[in-house]
This record gives structure tokens, sequence and C-alpha cells, in this order.
């Protein structure tokens, strides 16, 4: 793994973990499906107009259609949607840590429902892992936690490592920018359609609220996605997922320092028991140097 991959997918990860807090941000103010709807829009038309400035088409082979179709379905309508919602009453570094599972559970998938082998380190590293994010949830549950906002995180995390699972065709045949731009305007279709069946649309306008937004729609939504089909293509998707070891201490310390969430000692302990879980695994999934 070369410098530049190592510096997009530290990019990536602290991109990727700061959207809970500006997305706590946002549905304390406004509706969590208009506004993720919004939000891809507007992030969608930019990523196709910007595309199109670097020569890039819309005319993709079918296996990048299928896969940038199940992305905006998986990542962007179910994860982040269930997400959005859940974070009216789960604190925004509880979300990310069980968002961070998500290797977690596409290890434990590959392993047991694909025939893929797994290294005594990675059978380690799942059972660290979950261990962790049980005892985050111990904690959280005794402390009165929203069962049903941590229910919609659990679902788009599974909805998340199966877009993880099936999204590789989309970084075949180049036009990554297209790709990241359609995906998003997929995911957008189907929350304004979504949004008004499931909730009535408030805005309390405030300043916090426009630069969680512009900042969501352009970091995290945009530019965060991009890298990471980049680096999915640069360095395929077993070695770029080894950043989302690093999620779980991103995601609780933004939300630490932006909105002053405070965590418990076993929470602490937790999060270092995920991370180091998530990392194991990711080593136990590379590919064995075969020696000369």
């Amino acid at each position: 793994m070369d410098i530049r991959a190592i510096a997009m997918g530290l990019a990536f990860a602290f991109m990727w973990s700061s959207a809970f807090t500006s997305a706590r941000i946002i549905v304390a103010d406004a509706s969590p499906l208009f506004s993720l709807a919004l939000r891809f829009l507007v992030s969608g038309l930019l990523g196709v107009i910007i595309a199109r400035f670097m020569g890039q088409s819309w005319r993709l082979s079918r296996s990048q259609w299928y896969a940038t179709i199940l992305f905006g379905l998986c990542q962007n309508a179910l994860y982040l949607g269930l997400n959005f919602i859940a974070m009216q009453t789960v604190e925004a570094g509880l979300a990310a840590i069980i968002a961070s599972s998500m290797p977690l559970l596409v290890a434990l998938a590959s392993w047991l429902l694909l025939g893929e082998k797994l290294r005594p380190l990675g059978v380690l590293g799942l059972a660290a892992g979950f261990a962790g994010v049980g005892l985050i949830m111990g904690t959280r549950i005794s402390a009165g936690v929203d069962l049903y906002g941590v229910l919609l995180c659990a679902i788009g995390a599974l909805a998340l490592a199966f877009a993880t699972m099936a999204v590789r065709g989309a970084t075949k045949g180049g036009n990554f920018m297209m790709i990241v731009g359609l995906q998003m305007l997929v995911g957008s279709a189907i929350l304004f359609v979504a949004a008004p069946l499931t909730e009535t649309l408030h805005v309390t306008p405030s300043w916090r609220l426009a630069a969680a937004f512009a900042y969501t729609t352009l970091v995290p939504g945009l530019a965060a996605t991009y890298v990471w089909v980049v680096l999915l293509h640069r360095i395929g998707a077993t070695r770029a997922a080894t950043f989302h070891f690093l999620n779980p201490v991103f995601g609780v310390a933004v939300a630490a320092v932006f909105l002053g969430e405070k965590l418990g000692s076993l929470d602490v302990v937790g999060v270092l028991i995920v991370t180091v879980g998530i990392l194991a695994v990711q080593l136990a999934r590379q590919p064995v140097p075969v020696k000369p």
C-alpha cells in the first residue's frame, strides 16, 4: 500500500466518521428524510456536473448500473436514511460505533455464507469486535438508550454491509465521479418518495443547520464517497476496508469535540476493543504474501 493510498484511507475514515456529528445537528432542526433527500439531490447533481467537466460519461456498463443502483438503495436510502431517523434520539458517537461494525459483518458473512477462509487472527478479531460493541450497548441500555433508534442503526449497518459486498462492480470501467453522483440521485429519488409517507416537513433555520447541511453535502456526502470509490479501485475492497478500524475512534472523538458527548470508562474500553477487533479482522483478510 503506497503513501497516497494511506493518505486517501485516512481522509476517508475521518470524513466518513464526521458525518454522524453533522447529521445529529441537522436532525435537531429539520425533518431527517427530507433533509437527507435534499442533500443527496444537491450532492448528486454536483457530482454529475463535475463528472461531465472531467469528461466522464453516464453510459455505464451493466454491472456498473447494477452496483450504482444497489449502492444508492442500500447505502443512501437505507443505511443513511435509517441513521438520520435514529439520530433524533441516539447520540452521534453511538451511531458511529454501530455503523463501524460493518466490516465485522462483512467478514462474518463472507466467512459463514461465502466460504471465505478466515485466519485465527480474524476469528479472534470478530469475537473482540462484537464483544466491544456488546459492552458499549450494555452500558447504554442500562443508561436508558432509545432501543428503537439503536435497532434502526443496526439495520442500517446490515444494509451498508450488503452494499459493500455488492458494490465491487462499480469500480470497473472508470467514471468514478459519475457513479458517485448517480448513486446519490438514486438515494434522493427513493427518499423523496419515502419522506412524505413517514414524516411531516419541518425546518428551524439556524446557522448551525446551514453549516452542517453544507458540510454534510460536500464533505462526507461527495468527497468521502468519491475517495472511497477511487480507493476501492486503487487497492481493492479488502485492503481499503482496513481503514474502517479508525471509524469508532474518529466518530466518538468528533462527537465529543463538537457536540460535547461524554463517554464513560466502559465506553472507552469498548471503543478500543472494537477498534482492535476491526483491525485484526482486516489484517487477517489480507492476502498472504507468496514466498519466491
